[in-house]
């Protein structure tokens, strides 16, 4: 199926740079809200720039977000762990296909991190790298968002 994710984990916090080579894997290409930080939040936790860190020397890292609201790049650029693309368009392969290009990589070596399957999971599968679907870093999301994530998710894992 094939918005079916390599991996599904709870969070980003379960990415090891272990689990990452034993993947094949030489670059993360990161959803933005609810992925790496509270959606809407513009802030990056200390705990997940932390978690940045342990993966500066070994892989090339990127958000790659749909959002498009300027004001809220602004606000969230100056202290964003690495590169950040921004209005991908996501599941529009266009801005992924030239990252990957740009990395002189295939994309069975990149890793497409995210929280959605219909957005970030399918632009890792359409461009043919590999993907991990997370669930959001916030665990107090709003009733509505979570019933959205859940009928998302059975989509790919049918009961």
């Amino acid at each position: 199926m094939i918005l079916r994710p390599n991996k599904n984990l709870k969070n980003i916090y379960e990415i090891t740079p272990e689990m990452l080579k034993d993947m094949g894997i030489r670059a993360m290409l990161l959803d933005l809200d609810s992925t790496t930080m509270k959606s809407k939040s513009a802030e990056f936790t200390q705990k997940t720039l932390d978690w940045f860190k342990q993966f500066e020397k070994d892989f090339y890292m990127a958000i790659v977000t749909n959002n498009h609201n300027q004001e809220y790049i602004e606000k969230i650029t100056p202290n964003c762990p690495c590169k950040l693309y921004w209005g991908a368009r996501k599941p529009c392969t266009k801005v992924v296909k030239n990252i990957i290009k740009g990395l002189f990589m295939q994309p069975k070596h990149v890793v497409v991190v995210g929280d959605r399957p219909l957005t970030d999971i399918l632009v890792g599968k359409l461009t043919g790298a590999q993907t991990i679907l997370v669930g959001s870093i916030n665990e107090h999301e709003n009733l509505p968002t979570k019933f959205v994530r859940f009928l998302e998710r059975l989509t790919i894992f049918p009961f």
